[in-house]
């Protein structure tokens, strides 16, 4: 596949540390936070480089407690199952893992699941109806990208979602596993087929990549 510099950009989707084993009570997804360096090396493939983070409110109404726990149903327009809290801004889980630029190095910066009856997956929309636009679409249309290389976490949830939604919008994705880590072998089976039903390339590394 050949794809040009100019046109592509690199999307680090929420690598943050409440995704790895260094913030075990929140949602550890195994060797999370070892994808720095992968994802550094897709970003030279890339003219741009986008990411986005969770920044999620204490009083989120999906929180799971004792009696409500993870996974379990949670009524709302915008909201599905709930979680461990995850990913509040000022904590350690908030945080990119290390290796990676800091936020103001990046081109374009998506914070989401800020409000406390919101909890998106996908990068580009703030609703779980893609309605409300986080920005980056347009961004990147502005921009004059046509390709998008996706890495980060976790594969069956976030990474599935922004690389779907980025499909819908007409741009040419690619997933790239090596840079990419999933929570449950059976969910990430599945997510895999829903983004290759979509279009999306799905691959182990970029090796096959050519730049024009």
């Amino acid at each position: 596949m050949k794809i040009q510099r100019n046109t592509t950009a690199s999307f680090d989707i929420d690598p943050q540390k409440g995704f790895t084993p260094l913030c075990p009570n929140e949602l550890p997804v195994e060797e999370g936070h070892l994808l720095a360096p992968l994802l550094n090396e897709q970003a030279k493939l890339a003219r741009l480089r986008v990411v986005s983070k969770d920044a999620h409110p204490t009083q989120a109404i999906w929180k799971a407690t004792d009696d409500k726990p993870i996974f379990s149903p949670v009524s709302g327009e915008n909201v599905d199952i709930r979680w461990h809290m995850h990913c509040v801004p000022g904590t350690a889980g908030f945080e990119l893992i290390d290796g990676l630029p800091k936020v103001c190095e990046y081109d374009y910066v998506v914070y989401k699941g800020v409000e406390p009856d919101m909890h998106p997956y996908g990068a580009c929309y703030h609703d779980l109806k893609d309605t409300l636009s986080t920005g980056v679409i347009e961004y990147l249309r502005q921009h004059k990208i046509t390709t998008v290389i996706c890495g980060g976490l976790a594969t069956d949830y976030c990474v599935k979602l922004t690389a779907l939604q980025l499909a819908k919008a007409g741009f040419a994705v690619v997933v790239n596993l090596k840079a990419c880590r999933g929570i449950a072998s059976d969910t990430i089976t599945a997510a895999l087929g829903e983004m290759r039903a979509a279009n999306i390339t799905v691959a182990e590394d970029l090796s096959f990549l050519t730049q024009e």
